[in-house]
């Protein structure tokens, strides 16, 4: 039986109202939601695919694409935007060649474009995998980036 199967018998009562616990199940096993499991969520609550793609895509919780093995994400709440953020998000979008919810080719970084990360005081804020660079500058942004390249040496 496969994940996505063993998921679904978690929600034996076949009601819509399980959506969406269904979805973040899924993308907490697999790391995303793939087509294939949009398909099979669609067949158990008996409602198209484009149903749930859209209710999906409403949220921004959810991914259709793994994330990199390094994940960034970037605050632009509106202290971080006053600080510089939209500068730094185009250094990491021209160094990684990624945009907001982008994973580059080799699967190494992702970037999510947050819009807040509850640390006004201390913005712009960036993260990868969950550690917290607080006050990043342009040239701090891609210092980070490269110590996490050099790691793959």
């Amino acid at each position: 039986m496969d994940s996505i199967a063993k998921i679904l018998e978690r929600y034996p009562f076949v009601e819509r109202e399980n959506l969406i616990p269904i979805l973040q199940d899924i993308q907490q096993e697999q790391g995303y939601l793939t087509e294939e499991a949009i398909s099979q969520v669609g067949r158990y609550l008996n409602l198209p695919a484009s149903k749930i793609y859209s209710l999906a895509t409403f949220y921004n919780r959810f991914r259709f694409q793994p994330r990199g093995k390094y994940h960034l994400q970037l605050c632009r709440g509106t202290s971080c935007q006053l600080h510089q953020a939209g500068r730094i998000e185009k250094k990491i979008s021209r160094k990684l060649d990624l945009g907001d919810g982008q994973t580059t080719n080799d699967g190494l970084f992702s970037l999510e474009v947050v819009s807040c990360m509850g640390a006004c005081g201390l913005g712009p804020v960036f993260s990868v995998n969950e550690r917290y660079y607080t006050g990043v500058t342009e040239d701090r942004a891609e210092e980070i980036i490269d110590y996490y390249l050099e790691m793959e040496g």
